[in-house]
C-alpha cells in the first residue's frame, strides 16, 4: 500500500475541492478526513488492500461524507447528522492480473462515473435504466 499522504480530490469540473488528511491507520485500513471545525461533520475516506484465501486481491475505496445542520433541542442549539451519503467501491482481481489490466479497470469506471456518460443520471438524478 501506498504511503498515507493528504489526498486532494477535486470534481471534474474544478468547483469543488476537498482535502483529506492522514487520520489513522488500523488494521490495514487506510482513513483519511477532511477537517471540519465540527468533528461529527468530517468527511471521511477509508482504503484498504487484502487478500482472499483462494489469492484474490481486493481493494476497497470507501467515501462517507456527513451533511450537518443546526437543531434546536429545549433552547440549546447542536450541530446534528441530518443525513449521509456514502459511497463504496469494492475492486476484485485475479492474483494472475496484471497492472495494466487493473489500470484498466479503474479508468474505465472513472469514465463511466463520469458526466460524460448516462450512469451519472442514476447517481445524481436518481433515474432508472429504462
Amino acid at each position: 500500500m501506498p504511503k498515507m499522504a493528504p489526498l486532494v480530490i477535486t470534481d471534474d469540473a474544478g468547483n469543488d475541492t476537498h482535502n483529506f488528511l492522514p487520520n489513522a491507520l488500523s488494521g490495514g485500513v487506510a482513513t483519511f478526513a477532511e477537517p471540519n471545525s465540527v468533528p461529527i461533520a468530517a468527511n471521511r475516506m477509508t482504503v484498504s488492500k487484502t487478500s482472499t484465501q483462494n489469492g484474490k486481491h481486493k481493494v476497497q475505496v470507501k467515501l462517507t461524507m456527513p451533511i450537518v445542520q443546526d437543531a434546536v433541542l429545549a433552547g440549546v442549539t447542536r450541530k446534528t447528522v441530518v443525513r449521509t451519503a456514502y459511497a463504496d467501491l469494492t475492486f476484485s482481481f485475479d492474483q494472475t492480473s496484471e497492472e495494466a489490466e487493473r489500470k484498466h479497470i479503474r479508468r474505465l469506471l472513472a469514465f463511466a462515473l463520469s458526466n460524460l456518460s448516462p450512469v451519472s443520471e442514476a447517481t445524481d438524478q436518481l433515474t432508472p435504466f429504462y
